[in-house]
Parts: C-alpha cells; sequence; structure tokens
C-alpha cells in the first residue's frame, strides 16, 4: 500500500507546520482534518529511546478544543460523560469518556474547566463538536459551543521538565500531574499543563493565539538545544507498551467504557445522570463480554498494524490487535486488543496470526506492558 498523503486545503495545517516542514518530517498523519506530524527519526525505535531519555517538541494542534459556555455549560458536559464532574475545580484536567445512549464511546477527551462555565474537551478524532452541538439544540441548553483558536504544542521526555522551567521559570514545577495553570508568552496569558500522549512524562502548551505558533516553537527548539531536543510524535512503541490507546483503533462507538478499563470514571449509581446511563448500568449488571489487554508475542519484527491480526485460542478467535509493533526494549513483539472474557486473565497463552501469514505465540499481559 502506498504511504502518502495527497495535500489539500480541507486538510488543515497548522501553526507549527512551517517549522515542522523545515526540521525534516517523514510523513503525516490526519487527526480532526488537520495535519499531524507522524515520523522525524529515521527509524520509529531511534524516536523511542530519544524519547525515554531525552526531550521531544510535538506539533499535536490535530487535538482541538470544543469549547463549551453558558450558564448550562457544567450540565451538558455531565450529559455527555458518566465520569461525575461536580467535583472538578478551575485548574484540572480530567479525562472523561463521551458516551452515546447506548453507552457506546463517542470520544474520550481530555476535559479542562477553564471557568465554572466554561470548559474545553480536547478531543480525539471524532467530531465531538457537532454532538454536543445537536444535544444542546435538543435539550434547548443556554449554551455557545465553538472551536477555539488554540493550538497545542507537546513538550515531552524525561528532560521535559528542567527545559520548560528554563524557559517559564521554577513555577511550571509546581504543576501536579492532570493540573494546568497559566503562564505568560510574549505578553498573552497561556494555559500549560502536565499531560501528553505518553508514559515519560511532559507538557502541553494550549497556545492560544495560532499568529504565535512560530514564535513558541522557536523559543522551545532554541533553549531545547542544550538538552538534546528534537521534533517527534506520539511514539507507537512507547504508546502500546504504555496502555494508552487510540479512538478508532482501540475503540469505536462498538465499544463501551468498561470494556476499555474505563470503569473508574464511570458512575453508575444513579447519582450522575448521564445519556448513556441505563444502557451502562445494564452493562454493569450482566458483565461486560469483553476487556482490553497487552499482549506480547514472538516472530520477526512486525509492521504497523493497518487492519487487524487475529488473536485465537486453538480454532477459535478471542480478539484482534488493533494496534501492534516490534518492541526493541523487550525484544518481542507488542500489541493491544479487546479480548473475550473467558480468555482474558493474564499469562493466558494465545496465537497471533501476522500479516506474513505465520502463526506466532504469544501470552495475555497486564497494562502497561513492562
Amino acid at each position: 500500500m502506498a504511504d502518502g498523503l495527497n495535500m489539500s486545503r480541507r486538510i488543515r495545517r497548522t501553526p507549527y507546520t512551517n517549522r515542522v516542514e523545515a526540521v525534516g518530517v517523514r510523513g503525516f498523519s490526519v487527526v480532526n482534518h488537520m495535519l499531524l506530524p507522524k515520523a522525524f527519526q529515521p527509524s520509529v525505535e531511534e524516536d523511542y529511546w530519544h524519547l525515554r531519555e531525552f526531550v521531544q517538541i510535538w506539533d499535536v494542534s490535530c487535538q482541538r478544543q470544543v469549547q463549551i459556555m453558558g450558564p448550562d455549560a457544567g450540565r451538558l458536559v455531565q450529559w455527555m460523560t458518566p465520569r461525575d464532574i461536580s467535583k472538578a475545580k478551575i485548574g484540572d484536567c480530567l479525562y472523561v469518556p463521551i458516551v452515546d445512549h447506548n453507552g457506546g464511546l463517542i470520544n474520550d477527551p481530555v476535559l479542562l474547566k477553564l471557568a465554572e462555565d466554561q470548559f474545553w474537551l480536547s478531543i480525539a478524532d471524532s467530531d465531538l463538536l457537532l454532538y454536543a452541538l445537536g444535544l444542546s439544540l435538543g435539550m434547548g441548553l443556554d449554551v455557545a459551543i465553538n472551536e477555539p483558536d488554540v493550538s497545542p504544542l507537546a513538550v515531552q521526555g524525561p528532560m521535559a521538565e528542567d527545559l520548560m522551567a528554563s524557559i517559564f521559570g521554577d513555577e511550571i514545577r509546581k504543576i501536579g500531574f492532570f493540573k494546568y495553570k497559566r503562564f505568560d508568552f510574549q505578553g498573552r496569558s497561556q494555559i500549560i499543563s502536565r499531560s501528553g500522549y505518553s508514559r515519560q512524562g511532559g507538557f502541553e502548551i494550549y497556545l492560544e493565539g495560532s499568529d504565535h505558533g512560530e514564535a513558541l516553537w522557536d523559543v522551545i527548539w532554541k533553549a531545547g538545544q542544550g538538552y538534546n531536543i528534537t521534533p517527534g510524535c506520539p511514539n507507537l512503541i512507547e504508546r502500546i507498551e504504555g496502555g494508552l490507546f487510540s479512538y478508532g483503533n482501540e475503540m469505536t462507538r462498538e465499544n463501551n467504557p468498561l470494556e476499555i478499563g474505563f470503569g473508574k470514571y464511570c458512575k453508575l449509581d444513579g447519582s450522575v445522570d448521564f445519556i448513556g446511563l441505563k444502557a451502562l448500568q445494564k452493562v454493569a449488571s450482566e458483565g461486560h463480554m469483553r476487556e482490553i489487554r497487552g499482549i506480547v508475542f514472538d516472530g520477526d519484527p512486525v509492521p504497523t498494524c493497518s487492519t487487524p491480526w487475529p488473536v485465537m485460542v486453538g480454532t477459535q478467535k478471542i480478539g484482534q490487535i488493533t494496534s501492534g509493533i516490534w518492541s526493541p526494549r523487550l525484544r518481542a513483539n507488542v500489541g493491544l486488543s479487546l479480548i473475550e472474557r473467558d480468555f482474558w486473565l493474564i499469562g493466558q497463552p494465545v496465537e497471533i496470526l501476522t500479516p506474513d501469514g505465520k502463526t506466532q505465540p504469544g501470552k495475555i499481559t497486564a497494562l502497561p506492558i513492562t
């Protein structure tokens, strides 16, 4: 299959795309109708080792914000998620599964509470703005919903904190995990959170004002030279090992939060009312039939998983790998899969039908994969 992307104006560039191209991006994907860099280093393995040791700068502007403002903003957000947001404070970031009336996952954004009547949903790859707008109109809610001019830039890796402190001061070290604070950048107040799509630690800068994008990149890039900074992007090896899921790969509307391991984010005792409450209560009562697991398996290094690979026990298909790749650290292939209930115990032997037509032995593992 050809690995290319034909550009058009329907695919939005980001405030950092010029800089990304200048530092040698090798390819893009598209998320939320916007470019997402997908490769810089000569290989995904070199990128993986660098991310684990140093610091990288990521253009993640495709992580669009759905802004919900107005007297009924909190009511609408709560209606969309089974997570209880009543105790959320200004400065909090919450991981919130968004569900439909059947309990199916619509998106899995990070919620930022900016004010009592203002929220950002920092979304994965689905049109959550249209879903929120439809619900608000149908319910007759007093809210305004839009996509603000906010373009996240991530700084990820073990040296991220020292690099960010060199730019914004030591106050940035005080940001707690999944919390945010505001910092000045060239006369504008910007939200910076301790978060990101990796397990290596880091920050996300929610840049308001795309006209400041290249200036922000340049400041971080220059300061990062003393920390061996490179351009980067979400790394597939690190993501799979870390048990970080991708909407559209590990989960879609066909999946509910309980089988994806999001039960801790679901308040199902009736004290929180949301659109999929009855459906998820039924799933919880009857028990979910599948659950997400890691898989480690043998064989030559596999390519990235563009079509699912069957997971077998004997002649029975018990799941399919939706994201998979070779792990240079574990010296084995790793993957993510929803596994049927009778086979999801850790250590369960399985066989993987790989793209080369071979059958490789493996086993079920917990997440993250260590």
